[in-house]
């Protein structure tokens, strides 16, 4: 189905399965279609709702800067949460997605159960903004003006997915396929100005030290440009459980998808009976 956000940009979502709602919130190099191993598993207890960001086909490409950022992301997630009835729901986000997980539970506790932040950290801190920035700046001018299979079959390739490559290479060269059919100028838009333009996560220090939903990290230990920012959210978030996946690169919906639906049910479970505490306790007084 489309569904039309704020500003008219059409949004494309799929629904399966019934019970508590998850929202998969996909990263840069996915869409819809990355949450499939997540989707199957889940959908026989919960209501699970997968969607392409703005950039990403069969959504609309807008085809403006002004149109992307990480706020209208946030946005997007809450209204196609608006639109489908979901008064709350388990927010679920890989990488780009984690992100936008965790600005969704920064400004709309309310609507969250929980939230997952997967692979959460490219370019988290304030010192690795310069050099983010320019890498970012390369890869937008390879996605703007390389064929899309040239550019996926090398992004597809990144040091931290290899593990990915190395365990399953019948579902890597699924997920670098899917990567070529995505719209080069979407994700050019996407990297300029969502990704190079968000808050790092040490910006967002002071809200996320008053961060109030279910919070679980999951990063790999061969994720090696997400750990800092995993460990970094584990100590700054009051509610954050941190999970790493031995010998797990970037891709870890796909490439472990037994474990991090594992870890989810997990997640989904303690929040659903109130059993999620906080790691901040007091010591008692004498």
């Amino acid at each position: 189905m489309k569904i039309a956000a704020a500003d008219g940009v059409s949004l494309y979502v799929e629904e399966v399965g019934s019970g508590v709602p998850i929202v998969f919130v996909h990263e840069f190099a996915g869409d819809y279609r990355t949450w499939e191993p997540q989707m199957r598993f889940f959908a026989r207890a919960h209501r699970c709702i997968t969607f392409s960001a703005r950039g990403y086909p069969p959504s609309d490409v807008p085809d403006n800067a002004g149109a992307y950022g990480q706020d209208i992301a946030r946005r997007d997630v809450i209204a196609i949460m608006d639109k489908l009835g979901l008064e709350s729901a388990h927010i679920v986000g890989h990488s780009m997605g984690a992100y936008t997980a965790l600005h969704v539970g920064i400004h709309h506790p309310e609507r969250c159960y929980s939230v997952a932040a997967l692979g959460c950290g490219w370019g988290s801190s304030s010192a690795e903004r310069e050099q983010a920035t320019k890498l970012g700046h390369e890869m937008a001018a390879s996605f703007e003006n390389e064929p899309m299979e040239v550019v996926a079959a090398r992004y597809a390739r990144s040091p931290f997915r290899l593990t990915f490559a190395a365990k399953d290479p019948r579902g890597f060269a699924e997920f670098e396929r899917m990567l070529a059919q995505h719209s080069g100028r979407g994700s050019a838009l996407t990297l300029l100005n969502l990704q190079l333009r968000r808050p790092t996560l040490q910006e967002l220090e002071d809200q996320l030290s008053r961060f109030a939903p279910p919070l679980l990290v999951v990063v790999g230990d061969e994720d090696f440009p997400c750990l800092d920012g995993s460990m970094f959210l584990k100590r700054v978030v009051p509610t954050a459980g941190l999970a790493v996946l031995p010998r797990a690169g970037h891709t870890i919906t796909s490439e472990e998808p037994d474990a991090v639906n594992r870890a989810l049910a997990e997640l989904f479970a303690a929040a659903q009976s109130n059993t999620w505490t906080s790691h901040r306790f007091q010591a008692k007084s004498k």
